[in-house]
């Protein structure tokens, strides 16, 4: 290998680690734009520096580039602009007007910190699942800084309310705080593939969410928590599924919906029906099936069955009147003791005994 070969690796290797450290100052210079009293700016930088923190994973694995010391950077990274810098922000905007604000904002940061510790260490985890790649265990700290950023974005864009009250801010911040470091399984972003046909919809989607961010950028921040949050559930219910069918771990997402659909068609999955539909919908299935064992019997000359009487037919002669059955005390006060037919006897779908003889 040249030496010009070496130094061009270097450069490479170089590359990541230096767009980690832009995250790192991107985000503590937050810090100092709301010392400022420049909201607007502190929240700019908390944004870029995760889109930086986006981007240096993703060039590390492009360029093959990836090492050690660039995944210890990057934690130290992001728990100082993801989980020091945030609570900085919220505490001089906001915290800072209750007696226990810098104790909310220490929660902040410890639950950062934590989170990118448990982190490190499932990275290591060999017997994790297969589709354990394609979910986060908690909310990423990235994404928990957004989060947790998101009421002063409402304020700045609508104006001060009850989502800009100091208890609020330190309630809400308590819950992201939470959800960072609980194991509820967030989406990756890593496992999404964008199929062939949504290629053109989705530069068209990303065109118009550019010139709307342009145009109202806290709106689409706002917007874009919301989705975020409300995306949780269906993780949850996405990642339990994937435990339940370990047939499809290897199988791509694609595939894995059509494996859904199979399943619902085949009785293998819960229906969305409730039960009572259910149940209506059997019952009115079983009758139509008798009304048509009944008809197909008068269709190929055989008389009509009668259900309360399944040793001979229905007597449906002119001017004698249908007899009813009677009720089962009448029939033993006059000495019939025959037991009544039930199921699928009563309905006429099973023949009698005499007639298998």
């Amino acid at each position: 290998m040249t030496p010009e070969t070496v130094e061009g690796r270097r450069g490479v290797r170089l590359l990541p680690n230096a767009v980690t450290v832009l995250a790192l100052c991107s985000g503590l210079s937050g810090v100092q734009f709301m010392l400022a009293d420049n909201r607007v700016a502190a929240l700019a930088c908390i944004a870029l520096a995760a889109v930086f923190d986006a981007l240096d994973g993703r060039l590390a694995r492009l360029l093959d580039a990836t090492s050690r010391m660039g995944a210890e950077l990057d934690s130290l990274s992001d728990c100082v602009s993801f989980g020091v810098s945030p609570a900085l922000i919220l505490f001089l905007w906001s915290l800072h007007d209750i007696r226990i604000g810098w104790v909310v904002a220490l929660v902040l940061v410890v639950s950062a910190a934590l989170r990118l510790a448990r982190f490190n260490t499932l990275s290591d985890d060999e017997e994790a699942p297969p589709y354990a790649g394609e979910f986060f265990v908690g909310v990423p700290s990235p994404a928990g800084a957004l989060v947790a950023l998101a009421p002063m974005a409402l304020e700045i864009q609508i104006g001060p309310g009850w989502w800009s009250h100091p208890i609020a801010i330190a309630v809400w911040t308590v819950m992201v705080g939470t959800l960072m470091i609980s194991r509820v399984p967030t989406a990756s972003l890593k496992s999404v593939r964008v199929p062939p046909s949504l290629v053109a919809p989705l530069l068209v989607a990303v065109a118009f969410a550019a010139a709307a961010l342009v145009t109202f950028p806290f709106v689409v921040y706002v917007v874009a928590v919301a989705f975020y949050l409300l995306h949780i559930p269906y993780a949850v219910n996405r990642y339990r599924w994937l435990g339940r069918h370990p047939e499809v771990w290897h199988v791509p997402p694609r595939q894995r919906r059509a494996v859904r659909r199979a399943h619902r068609r085949l009785g293998l999955a819960p229906p969305r029906r409730n039960l009572r539909r259910r149940v209506a919908g059997a019952a009115a299935r079983a009758g139509s099936a008798a009304r048509n064992i009944g008809r197909d019997r008068r269709d190929v000359g055989l008389p009509e069955r009668d259900p309360w009487s399944p040793s001979g037919p229905l007597d449906r002669s002119p001017g004698r009147p249908v007899e009813r059955p009677a009720r089962a005390a009448d029939r033993e006060a006059a000495g019939d003791r025959r037991p009544r037919p039930r199921g699928s006897r009563r309905l006429g779908l099973r023949r009698n005994r005499d007639e298998r003889r």
